[in-house]
C-alpha cells in the first residue's frame, strides 16, 4: 500500500494526470469537430461543415478543450498534454529528460482512448452523414477529419507547406505558453493561465487552422490516427495517403516537435535572457558585489 501511494504521489500520479488531461483534450476537441461535420442539422458535405460559422465551433471547441485539459491536470503534472511541450521543456532544462518518454506515452494513450469514445458516441451521426453525402465507403476522408488532420488540397503533393505550417503553429503555441507561465514576465494571476493557454490555441486555429488542421500536438494527431486505423480507415489514417497526398502521418509528429523546441528557444533568447539579466542586475545606485 505504501509503495502504491508513493507511486501515485510521484511519476505514476503525473502520468495519470497527463493521461486524463489529454483524454479530456481529445474528447472535447474531436467532439467539437464531430458536431461541426456530422452533428448539426443539414450536415452532409464537408465544404458546408467547415464553413466560416462551423469553423468557429471547431476553433473554440479545441480552445476550451485545452482549457479544461490543463485545469484537470495542471496541479499534478503541469498539464503538458502535448509531446511538443514536454520535449521543449526538457530542452530548456525545466523538465527532467527521464520523464519525457513516459509523459509522451501517457499522452498518446489518453488521446487514443478518447478518440475511441468520440467514435462510439458519434458513429450514428457518421453513418447518417455518409448516407446524405452519398459516400459509399463508410471510412471516408471527410469522417476521418473528425479525429486527425490532413493538409489542404492547395498544397498538392508538397510536404514542405504542411510541415512549415506545423512548425510555425507549434512555435507560436510554445512561445506563448512560456510567456504565460513565466512569473518574471506578465504571467496571469488567479489561475487564469489555463484559460489563456486555451485561447492561444483558439487564436492559432483562427489564424493558421485551415492549412493542415493545426494539430500542433503529436499525441493529439497520432493517438486518434491510430484509433481510426484500427477502426477501418486503413491507409487514410496510416500512412496517411489520400487522392492528392501520400505518407502524411509523420508531418504532425515531426513538425510540432521541431516547432515546440524552436518556440521555447525563441522565447528564451528574446525574452527569457532579458528577464534573467534584469533579475541579476544591481539595483540603481548600488555597485555589484
Amino acid at each position: 500500500m505504501a509503495t502504491r501511494e508513493r507511486s501515485r504521489s510521484g511519476l505514476g500520479g503525473e502520468l495519470a494526470a497527463e493521461f486524463l488531461g489529454t483524454f479530456v483534450l481529445i474528447l472535447l476537441g474531436c467532439g467539437s469537430v464531430a458536431v461541426a461535420l456530422a452533428g448539426l442539422p443539414g450536415s452532409g458535405r464537408q465544404e458546408d461543415a467547415f464553413g466560416a460559422g462551423n469553423w468557429l465551433i471547431i476553433a473554440f471547441g479545441w480552445g476550451f478543450a485545452v482549457v479544461f485539459g490543463v485545469y484537470i491536470a495542471g496541479g499534478v503534472s503541469g498539464a503538458h498534454i502535448n509531446p511538443a511541450v514536454t520535449l521543449a521543456f526538457a530542452v530548456r532544462r525545466s523538465f527532467p529528460w527521464r520523464k519525457v518518454v513516459p509523459y509522451v506515452a501517457a499522452q498518446v494513450v489518453g488521446a487514443f482512448l478518447a478518440a475511441g469514445v468520440v467514435h462510439a458516441c458519434y458513429r450514428w451521426a457518421i453513418d447518417a452523414y455518409n448516407a446524405k453525402a452519398g459516400v459509399t465507403r463508410p471510412e471516408s476522408l471527410d469522417t476521418f477529419s473528425i479525429f486527425a488532420t490532413f493538409p489542404a488540397k492547395y498544397f498538392g503533393d508538397s510536404w514542405f507547406g504542411p510541415l512549415l505550417d506545423q512548425v510555425v503553429g507549434t512555435a507560436i503555441l510554445v512561445a506563448l505558453i512560456c510567456a504565460l507561465i513565466d512569473l518574471r514576465n506578465t504571467a496571469p494571476a488567479s489561475n487564469l493561465g489555463p484559460f489563456l493557454i486555451g485561447m492561444v490555441v483558439t487564436a492559432i486555429g483562427l489564424s493558421f487552422g485551415t492549412n493542415a488542421g493545426y494539430a500542433i500536438n503529436p499525441a493529439r494527431d497520432f493517438g486518434p490516427r491510430l484509433w481510426t486505423y484500427l477502426a477501418g480507415w486503413d491507409q487514410i489514417a496510416l500512412p496517411g495517403s489520400y487522392q492528392y497526398f501520400s505518407w502524411y502521418f509523420w508531418i504532425p509528429i515531426v513538425g510540432p516537435l521541431v516547432g515546440g523546441v524552436l518556440g521555447a528557444v525563441v522565447y528564451d533568447l528574446f525574452i527569457g535572457r532579458v528577464l534573467a539579466a534584469r533579475d541579476t542586475a544591481p539595483e540603481p545606485g548600488r555597485t555589484g558585489d
